[in-house]
Order: C-alpha cells, then sequence, then structure tokens
C-alpha cells in the first residue's frame, strides 16, 4: 500500500507522542505500526525529506556499493547501514550476497534484457577483465610460479610429517613388544 508524504509525517508525529495512528483497511495493525517506527527511524536518519515517495530511483555506482557493502561486513547492521544511505536492506542484503559470492564484479550492473536475435549488432556491457599491461603479467606469471612451489612444499612438509608419525609409531610398537617380552620373562621365572 502506498501513503503519501503528509499521511507519513502524521503518523510519525502521532507515534513520537506515544500514540499509535488508527490502522488503515486491508493491513494488519503489527505490519502498520511496524512501517510506522520504520518510519520514524527513516526521519531520524535522514530528516523528514527521506519519507517523500521518489519518483526516480537513483542509480548507485559500483564503488557506492562496494562502501556500503563492506560497513555490513565490517558489524553493522544491515538495517542501520540501509537507512542511514536511503537503500532498502532487502536490496543492501542482495548486494552483500552477490559480493559474497562473486567479489567486487558481483557489484557490477549487468545487461538487462533478452539477448538480441541479431548477432551482428554491437554489444554493450559485456564485463571482461581489462588484458594486464606487461610488468602486471609478469607479475601474475611470477605470482603462479610461487603459489605452485609453496603448494610442493606443503605437499613435502605433509609427507616429513606422516613419515616421523610413522616411525613413531613403529618405535612405539617394537618398545610394547619389547615390554611384553620382558614381562613373560619375569613371569617364568
Amino acid at each position: 500500500m502506498r501513503y503519501d508524504y503528509d499521511f507519513k509525517r502524521k503518523c510519525v508525529d502521532l507515534f513520537r507522542t506515544g500514540v499509535y495512528p488508527n490502522t488503515p483497511d486491508g493491513i494488519s495493525q503489527a505490519c502498520f505500526r511496524n512501517k510506522v517506527r520504520e518510519w520514524a527511524r527513516i526521519e531520524d536518519a535522514l530528516g523528514p525529506e527521506a519519507l517523500k515517495p521518489r519518483h526516480i530511483q537513483k542509480k548507485w555506482s559500483t564503488e557506492e556499493k562496494y562502501e556500503l557493502v563492506c560497513q555490513v561486513l565490517a558489524g553493522s547492521s544491515y538495517l542501520a547501514v540501509a537507512l542511514s544511505n536511503g537503500v532498502k536492506d532487502s536490496i543492501l542484503r542482495n548486494w552483500v550476497r552477490k559480493y559474497k559470492i562473486y567479489g567486487y564484479n558481483g557489484l557490477i550492473p549487468k545487461q538487462k534484457g533478452r539477448k538480441s536475435k541479431n548477432s551482428n549488432m554491437k554489444k554493450v556491457g559485456t564485463r571482461k577483465p581489462p588484458k594486464p599491461n606487461e610488468s602486471e603479467y609478469e607479475e601474475l606469471i611470477r605470482l603462479r610460479a610461487e603459489n605452485a612451489y609453496m603448494k610442493a612444499e606443503i605437499e613435502v612438509i605433509k609427507k616429513e610429517i606422516a613419515l616421523r608419525e610413522e616411525k613413531e609409531a613403529a618405535r612405539l610398537k617394537a618398545k610394547k613388544q619389547q615390554s611384553s617380552r620382558n614381562s613373560e620373562k619375569t613371569d617364568s621365572n
């Protein structure tokens, strides 16, 4: 249900005096009271102008989305970040989910709509990573080689640990057998 600005302001003013306004028809009392409390929090965070309906939604840049996601990942609640920045918490949750799955590239807007049947048309908005320059490419090769070396080193360490554990188990087994032989000798005497 849509509410106009004057109705929202009147409801928030009544709420601040400690009285809930009458619930409109077609909506439960609990839902309406939650909505009034939300309007009061929005007004506290962003001022009374934030209650006015927006006809044009704000276009969020990738960097702005990333900043909000970082605030949530740093420990702020979804609702607090959403209210302080004028975005719905469901949209913010969606951005965080995409960031967790795809990383920064998940926040980049994708082209919407059905693919064109005409393959000769120019494609707009495709997301290809930029090609690295020579120094970045050399660093990438170096890092991949370093990564392979570290993996091999880890495997060697794992094998050394396994060998030590085998030797220790064999030593304990031999010691146990030796002690059992010694106990047999003392029992027979």
